[in-house]
């Protein structure tokens, strides 16, 4: 016996009306204009991972969510090397540690914003990825003086909406190329200085934490191999392009 597959009508109706509009699409736009409606489309927008540039310039960031047992190593570490570095600080860590945010401002690096509460930012609405920011922002000013600019999401997550999101109120979304891994439990000062040396590359933002174990051990060997090659460390603020500029699929920051 043959069997009989029955369509319900609506599934047939609804067929019909979405060929319909792929036709007109075809129909009634260029073949330019339609692979830039397809783009934005789908078009992900990405926060600043790395910049293009010719100098040899790389930037060193501390996320700061959690403990602050070795920070002060790390601020005497940089303080020898004279190198200003990018710190994130979440409101969890401010609130903990006022004492010590006002030692990393003191001692003249860059302040930058990383949420009140280092939530998924990717489950946020817009209305709560802006309080995560602009409240982040106010205990920073109120705690150091510093008046930030960049914006690094927690986890490392984001979609478009949070992305626009960090532009529209003015910031810099940063993200990094290079991640130490230094959080991880089984991270050693020679893992650590491996991951950051083996990709070392001109326009790199490196990822590590105030309160990572090994992190301050590691980090005069990576310091040294730096300058042993040739490169100058800089704050994050001094690396990245001013707006306009554009950032590409892999992450890239170029001048517009």
């Amino acid at each position: 016996m043959k069997r009989l597959w029955i369509i319900p009508k609506k599934a047939i109706r609804n067929s019909l009306l979405f060929l319909a509009f792929v036709s007109c699409i075809f129909l009634f736009c260029k073949p330019s204009e339609l692979i830039d409606t397809v783009s934005a489309a789908v078009k992900k927008e990405n926060p600043i991972y790395f910049v293009y540039t010719d100098e040899n310039k790389i930037s060193l960031s501390f996320d700061a969510a959690w403990g602050c047992e070795h920070t002060e190593d790390i601020l005497n570490i940089l303080k020898a090397n004279e190198i200003k570095a990018t710190f994130f600080l979440t409101n969890i860590w401010l609130e903990a540690y006022p004492e010590m945010a006002e030692k990393i401002a003191a001692d003249g690096h860059e302040i930058a914003m990383h949420s009140v509460s280092h939530p998924h930012m990717n489950s946020l609405s817009k209305e709560e990825i802006t309080r995560e920011i602009e409240d982040n922002k106010a205990l920073i000013i109120s705690t150091t003086g510093y008046t930030p600019v960049l914006f690094r999401m927690p986890f490392g997550e984001y979609n478009n909406l949070v992305v626009t999101t960090v532009q529209e109120l003015g910031y810099y979304p940063i993200q990094w190329s290079i991640d130490s891994l230094d959080w991880q439990e089984n991270a050693t000062a020679s893992s650590i200085i491996q991951k950051v040396t083996e990709k070392l590359h001109s326009g790199a933002i490196i990822l590590m934490h105030n309160n990572g174990s090994y992190t301050a051990d590691a980090l005069p060997n990576i310091i040294t191999y730096a300058k042993e090659h040739n490169y100058q460390f800089v704050p994050i603020g001094d690396l990245i392009y001013s707006t306009p500029y554009n950032v590409d699929t892999q992450g890239g920051q170029s001048q517009d």
